[in-house]
């Protein structure tokens, strides 16, 4: 059996851009956490606690609805589950520089960790036994925790899981102001104490301003234009960077990523002039002579067909689902290993459903969720071949067990299931990682020299384009 506990009245967080129109159930005032365990737990029982970070770009907030009930069951009622909303956008990422604290969202956060430290006992959860998840924006925040204060161990959690990590373009609080500048121009607010004028605001009302615009000299918006950036309290370095000096926790971790994690965001590009000037609106640190590399590095064999619609959409996302995600959970994983952690765990999430390959979208980005929480527990329908007799039915059990296994031990391998493989740590000079393949298959896989040879350009220009 299971308890829900809801902590208060949830509100859920208003999201960039967002409509003047706000639903009752929206707020700024959106620190709430739900707490699922076991309704036999008791403060004695010391489970393992599993704390789930929502993604949304750090412009929204994309699973409000989690449902953390499956892996309990697939715990054999042995976890106890925690996610919650946190600010985001300008809510959670505006910044001055002077009054106004960059990375609220981030703090919000932390915040989260340190109550869960405090009061997770009361629910049966063993605040000395902690992972930390997230996917998408929330596995970027596991990847900012791990280096936060030059990677200073808290003792807020004790292992990581991340769905699809990803680096964006992380600005200097300076190299951010542009965002504040804007808004309080549009909101008429340059007086002498604008964020008075701000925060006397309604919230209709900055909703009604909350636009995305572009980086300083880029001339279209990114698809997130809010989010952490490098404020020398929190952070003082990029996490290329940090993760590459060894500045971040040494915990076990496991780093992911999906097949075609760049589909969903770059799909209309039908010229290379298209691709570089999506690439440079999400990177607008990118030069002409990087954006050259990257078109040699992902070349369209049917280049003298084009232009026509779409006609470089293969191109485009590849490298941006590389850049932003698949690469930097790689990097992370070896620079664990190369720094001494024997337990970093890669994988791949490779299983495909008819539907989405049938829309041409492959593989894409965090879908994993759909396997790691079930079905029927994610916002939302399903893709169908995860429901039960279906399919992709077994990828289910199996992604659940290696989670399930390695939140409550910190090895994936020991409760693993239905035949699957042994999840072999990443070695620095083997470099391997599990692939998860349609129907529930496991394999480990070798990275490919192609892969490989695109992930070190990608980390060699990392620190001048900001991640």
């Amino acid at each position: 059996m299971l308890a829900h506990c809801q902590l208060q009245h949830g509100k859920l967080c208003l999201r960039s851009p967002g409509s003047p129109r706000i639903p009752s159930s929206d707020s700024e005032d959106c620190l709430f956490l739900d707490v699922y365990a076991p309704t036999n737990a008791t403060v004695g029982s010391k489970l393992p606690v599993f704390v789930f970070i929502q993604g949304g770009g750090f412009n929204s907030n994309a699973n409000q609805y989690i449902n953390g009930s499956g892996l309990i069951t697939a715990s054999r009622h042995n976890m106890v589950f925690v996610t919650f909303t946190y600010r985001v956008g300008p809510y959670g990422f505006l910044t001055d520089g002077k009054k106004l604290k960059a990375n609220n969202g981030l703090r919000d956060q932390r915040k989260v960790l340190e109550w869960v430290q405090k009061h997770i006992a009361k629910f049966g959860g063993n605040p000395k036994h902690v992972t930390l998840g997230g996917a998408s924006a929330g596995a970027a925040s596991v990847g900012l925790h791990l280096t936060a204060y030059g990677g200073q161990d808290k003792g807020l959690f004790h292992a990581a899981a991340a769905q699809s990590v990803s680096f964006g373009t992380m600005l200097t609080v300076n190299q951010s102001l542009y965002q504040y500048n804007d808004l309080v121009k549009r909101s008429k607010c340059g007086n002498k104490d604008p964020i008075a004028c701000l925060r006397s605001k309604s919230a209709q009302a900055l909703q009604a301003l909350s636009r995305n615009i572009p980086y300083p000299g880029v001339p279209d918006s990114p698809i997130f234009m809010w989010g952490p950036t490098v404020d020398n309290d929190l952070w003082s370095e990029l996490p290329y960077d940090a993760f590459r000096r060894g500045r971040f926790i040494k915990v076990p971790v496991i780093f992911g990523d999906d097949t075609d994690g760049g589909t969903t965001f770059a799909w209309a590009t039908s010229t290379r002039t298209e691709s570089n000037q999506f690439l440079k609106t999400q990177f607008p640190y990118l030069k002409n002579a990087q954006l050259m590399k990257i078109n040699d590095l992902y070349p369209n064999k049917n280049e003298k067909t084009c232009p026509k619609k779409g006609c470089w959409k293969k191109q485009t996302s590849a490298a941006y689902g590389e850049m932003r995600y698949m690469c930097p959970g790689l990097f992370i994983n070896n620079e664990f290993a190369r720094h001494g952690v024997k337990n970093s765990y890669a994988y791949r999430y490779n299983v495909e459903d008819p539907d989405q390959i049938k829309a041409g979208v492959g593989v894409p980005h965090i879908v994993d969720i759909t396997a790691v929480f079930g079905p029927t527990n994610i916002p939302g329908r399903a893709p169908e071949s995860y429901y039960p007799g279906k399919v992709n039915a077994l990828a289910v059990s199996v992604m659940q067990s290696y989670w399930v296994s390695f939140i409550t031990t910190y090895d994936p391998n020991k409760g693993r299931c239905c035949g699957s493989v042994e999840w072999k740590p990443w070695v620095e000079k083997d470099q391997q990682r599990i692939r998860f393949d349609t129907g529930g298959r496991t394999v480990m896989e070798k990275i490919d020299n192609g892969l490989k040879k695109r992930c070190e350009y990608f980390a060699s220009i990392g620190v001048s384009v900001r991640q």
